[in-house]
């Protein structure tokens, strides 16, 4: 039976990473998988889930299953992170939201319950998005079309091609929305233009379908969720998927969620036993160790402070690494390369082609996609001076 089957190529980023760490190159600079990297190179462990973990080891007595909808403390302070500790629809009890395996499996369950309520439902995605969005939510069956989203030729948002693009939704479909630090481009929507955007979901009867993977990796916690909270102000149904990889730390615990912004508290919790039952056909039983940490971490005042504090000074870090970049590469390259300094989150494009990209790699060992996507996050003291110089020799 299984004899028949072809091999299939590498996944693109992971085989690029792959590749960068074969390299024997001492100079390799590896710019490809979204991964919050400190100035040694490493990605950290936080102060504050290191001492989570500490009391959770102490006090754990059981391995036993969490329950189907994961851990009540976790999905507390997942839903006031997202929603906002004030928010009306919290306060409503119209909120209900399950535990999921990082930020994929809380995308994958948004688009099983889409696909319960209304089979086949188009989805809109940007163009360009993250590349999992769409085997995430297509092997379901939804439909996706693309509005434009990207200007390669003003490194922002093409807002008027979208707007024009999304006309053409019809009542019923789904508009996945990058909730703040756009994957891969960086460029993100700004509070006047997700008014525009909720008046056209309001108008036309559309769902909006939000991923937020980088909450304060942008501007901060609060400022980062603004788009979304003023969605879920305006609408009456609103799909949150939630990642706590980066903004905690948690990569490899796979700590995400599902939240489900309802009309009433009714809804809200008919939804949750159809997420249960879409998650007991996916993957079973929700992963107990990362939700752990990050429900105290999220509901716990001293750990809460501590974390804050951290994913501050990682975001200015982003920030600052930004500005850096930009001035790199206009000293060495002489162009202009302020768009750099004006986007948010770990991504940004260079604008380079994708001979240029493989010239990098091939000639350099400065690894990004042949999209020029970089992680600004993969950038630090030691290496920005080579990469900025490495990119000069290929323009």
């Amino acid at each position: 039976m299984l004899q028949g089957l072809e091999q299939l190529s590498s996944d693109l980023i992971l085989g690029l990473s792959d590749a960068c760490r074969a390299d024997p190159n001492p100079n390799k600079v590896n710019l490809t998988v979204g991964i919050y990297m400190n100035e040694a190179g490493v990605c950290p462990v936080f102060e504050a889930v290191q001492l989570a973990q500490r009391a959770i080891v102490d006090e754990e007595v059981t391995k036993a299953y969490l329950s189907a909808a994961g851990d009540a403390q976790f999905n507390t302070g997942i839903q006031r992170l997202t929603l906002g500790a004030d928010s009306i629809a919290l306060a409503d009890g119209r909120v209900s939201s399950i535990q999921t395996p990082g930020g994929c499996g809380g995308l994958r369950i948004g688009a099983e319950i889409i696909q319960a309520a209304s089979p086949g439902a188009r989805v809109w995605i940007s163009d360009p998005t993250w590349p999992v969005h769409i085997p995430l939510l297509g092997s379901v069956g939804l439909q996706l079309q693309s509005y434009r989203y990207y200007d390669p030729a003003s490194h922002g948002v093409n807002f008027d091609g979208m707007v024009e693009d999304l006309k053409n939704a019809r009542a019923g479909d789904v508009v996945l929305l990058h909730g703040c630090c756009h994957n891969p481009c960086g460029a993100d929507l700004s509070l006047a233009q997700w008014a525009i955007v909720a008046d056209m979901l309001e108008q036309q009867g559309l769902t909006p379908f939000v991923d937020i993977a980088y909450q304060g990796l942008g501007d901060g916690l609060e400022e980062d969720a603004a788009g979304l909270r003023l969605l879920i102000s305006r609408l009456p149904e609103v799909i949150v998927a939630a990642s706590c990889s980066k903004n905690i730390g948690l990569y490899r615990e796979r700590t995400g969620a599902t939240i489900f912004v309802c009309r009433d508290e009714a809804n809200a919790s008919a939804i949750l036993t159809q997420a249960q039952a879409a998650a007991r056909r996916v993957y079973s039983m929700p992963p107990a160790h990362g939700a752990l940490v990050a429900g105290r971490v999220l509901t716990d005042d001293n750990l809460g402070v501590i974390w804050r504090t951290e994913l501050s000074a990682m975001c200015q870090r982003i920030n600052g690494l930004r500005t850096n970049l930009r001035r790199a590469l206009e000293t060495t390259c002489g162009q202009d390369f302020a768009f750099i300094e004006r986007e948010k989150g770990m991504f940004s494009f260079l604008g380079l082609s994708a001979a240029q990209a493989v010239r990098l790699r091939k000639e350099f060992g400065v690894y990004m996609l042949d999209s020029s996507r970089i992680n600004v996050a993969g950038i630090n003291a030691r290496n920005i001076d080579y990469v900025a110089q490495s990119v000069s020799e290929v323009l």
